[in-house]
């Protein structure tokens, strides 16, 4: 169980929360988050490479020359991979990257990754509680408030945001913005820092707790 302390958006001392996730153990966990990362980047590649063998390029149905007499290597077609224009020899093809992971493995992965970035983690009462109209001057503002390294990469992580927060961050490249239901491994890992609202916190204990 981690007790983390909260800030307002204007940078003042706000309250506590506690957030508690079951985590894998120390010889296991290493590996387990390994595997989590490596499942998410193998599925988000297409898979939709594709070369053409000797068999699939137009042409080449006729002979060049003739077998014999002219001092050159023999030749039955001018797409063979020996010529420029010719097939690849064992060139890539359609095919799927996806790796399994059950998902009580995915969820302890997820639940570990987060508990081992506590140290790293600012939390915040009323995120953008200020803004009345899309301001990306203002959210820069108040990560500054918060203690924020405006130079790193920042995860900012709600609840449910309005429209106004999401306009106001998109702007900002070195800062992503997911919800409180739809963490992943990568994301979480990635980030320099991370900006979690007291309301996520709790979305957080009641989706992934369990």
């Amino acid at each position: 169980m981690a007790t983390l302390e909260t800030l307002k958006w204007d940078g003042k001392k706000g309250g506590k929360v506690t957030l508690e996730l079951k985590v894998a153990k120390e010889t296991s966990a290493g590996d387990l988050i390994h595997r989590a990362v490596l499942r998410q980047l193998a599925n988000k590649r297409q898979g939709t490479a594709s070369t053409l063998t000797r068999s699939e390029v137009r042409g080449g149905g006729r002979k060049p020359y003739k077998q014999k007499g002219t001092g050159r290597a023999r030749q039955g077609s001018i797409r063979t991979p020996l010529k420029p224009g010719g097939g690849i020899i064992f060139g890539p093809k359609p095919r799927s990257y996806n790796l399994d992971m059950n998902r009580k493995e995915r969820r302890l992965a997820l639940r570990t990754a987060l508990m081992s970035r506590i140290s790293e983690i600012k939390t915040v009462d009323d995120f953008g509680s200020s803004l009345k109209e899309p301001k990306t001057r203002e959210i820069i503002d108040g990560l500054i408030r918060l203690g924020i390294d405006q130079t790193k990469k920042i995860l900012v992580i709600l609840d449910s945001p309005t429209v106004i927060v999401k306009k106001s961050i998109k702007n900002i490249p070195n800062v992503k913005l997911i919800l409180a239901d739809q963490l992943n491994v990568f994301d979480i890992l990635n980030a320099n820092q991370i900006v979690i609202s007291k309301t996520a916190i709790e979305k957080i204990q009641e989706v992934y707790g369990s």
